[in-house]
């Protein structure tokens, strides 16, 4: 039930056991294809001179669970050959142009938070052994100065985001440890609601953020660390913004005007996320772009649940049933296109300024059609030329806004360090 429920909420799960294709997406049409390829070339260029920055990939969670972090079992040089293919590896990255990648150091929510830090330990650990073990690929980046100089030593800018504010554990302490180890951002929560901050996919038990919510917001600010507010619920974003002295990010979202998912971004927290200077990263999670099939989703869902009630200890019925749903019901299929309509939207509701891209590569399990791997940014940003971006604005989504934003956070934290010291705030200073 863990695996459906994910599927609902968030139209993806990540399991050692995923297979990463989908039937229904066999590569764009023709005719799209054609209608783009006088675009790809000036798109390439856009990309060979400024760095293409995705705010969010789970390539570490995907070595845990199929390696052990073990280089030895599988080399990053090539993920094609396994029997369940990853969306990336060293190879297609290059291809897909990426000048700079916020590594999620993700760890499931539903372990207990004390464990949560020690995986999110051994996330960060990997993160930096495969920095070492391809050195001539990777190197650190710490700061927006890191990126652009590591890009223009012709590698990939590698940074580390934390996906869930899980991962400290309710301790200022160890997010200050985390920052210190190279964390530079902070997703407040993941798909389960915390002590202090509302989730968007479970239920809410604070109003948004708490007081202790907001202290580690400040505590962020100071020490420089972006604020991420994909997957927190929508009173926890719009209490992120008014407590942010700094830009925050959405690390890997999409637009709730075209599509309801609960992931999404309301289009209020956009107007905000104006005001406050922000960026949303726009993610390629195809239940979330496509509203008929974020219903499909739905719908399957409570066929599901109708046919477990009816059926209680009888799997293989609930099983049998719902193949015979799943082949008179075909999902509908996203597309690279319904992307680039999501940036449309958001361009056009609050500018071009506010915009990235979080891809999520391999942390789901389909992708939109045209997308397949990450070799395919190329082609989204072909597409925005055809229609009618200037590359000054590409330059901005693939990467400038996003260096605004660090930069901006960068010299915050460094005005409130002179103002002021480590929190030294519990939670249960707070009621």
């Amino acid at each position: 039930m863990k695996k459906i429920l994910l599927v609902v909420l968030f139209g993806f799960f990540v399991s050692p056991n995923t297979a990463f294709s989908n039937p229904n997406n066999q590569g764009i049409s023709q005719t799209d294809s054609t209608a783009r390829a006088a675009y790809r070339d000036v798109a390439i260029q856009i990309l060979e001179r400024v760095p293409l920055i995705d705010g969010h990939n789970d390539v570490p969670i995907q070595y845990r669970h199929r390696a052990d972090y073990k280089f030895d079992l599988l080399d990053f040089m090539n993920t094609t050959s396994l029997a369940r293919m990853m969306h990336t590896d060293i190879p297609r990255m290059r291809e897909g142009k990426i000048g700079g990648q916020f590594w999620s150091v993700y760890v499931s929510p539903n372990i207990p938070e004390a464990e949560s830090v020690q995986a999110t330990l051994e996330q960060i650990d990997f993160v930096y052994r495969m920095i070492e073990r391809y050195p001539q690929h990777f190197e650190l980046a710490l700061t927006a100065d890191d990126v652009e100089r590591v890009f223009a030593d012709g590698k990939i800018a590698s940074l580390i985001g934390m996906e869930g504010g899980h991962s400290i554990g309710n301790s200022l302490a160890v997010l200050r440890m985390m920052y210190n180890l190279g964390a530079r951002y902070m997703s407040i929560t993941h798909g389960r609601t915390l002590d202090w901050a509302d989730s968007a996919t479970d239920e809410p038990r604070n109003g948004g953020l708490t007081g202790f919510g907001e202290e580690v917001v400040r505590e962020m600010n100071r020490l420089g660390m972006l604020v991420d507010l994909s997957h927190a619920s929508a009173q926890t974003m719009r209490d992120a913004i008014r407590v942010s002295e700094a830009p925050v990010i959405f690390s890997h979202s999409s637009a709730m005007g075209l599509n309801m998912h609960p992931r999404n971004v309301p289009d209020d927290v956009l107007d905000l996320t104006k005001e406050n200077g922000g960026v949303v990263m726009m993610t390629f999670i195809p239940a979330f772009l496509h509203q008929p099939l974020h219903e499909h989703i739905a719908s399957m869902n409570a066929r599901r649940a109708e046919l477990e009630y009816l059926y209680t200890g009888q799997p293989d019925s609930v099983r049998a049933y719902m193949n015979v749903w799943q082949r008179e019901n075909t999902p509908p299929v996203a597309t690279l296109e319904h992307v680039a309509d999501h940036i449309d939207y958001i361009r056009d509701r609050i500018g071009v300024d506010h915009l990235g891209i979080g891809g999520d590569y391999d942390g789901i399990s389909l992708l939109p059609r045209g997308l397949e791997d990450v070799t395919t940014y190329p082609d989204l940003f072909a597409e925005l030329l055809r229609r009618g971006y200037s590359e000054e604005d590409l330059e901005k989504i693939a990467g400038l806004n996003v260096l605004r934003v660090m930069r901006e956070a960068e010299n915050i934290s460094q005005r409130l360090r002179s103002e002021r010291g480590p929190s030294e705030k519990t939670i249960n200073d707070f009621d």
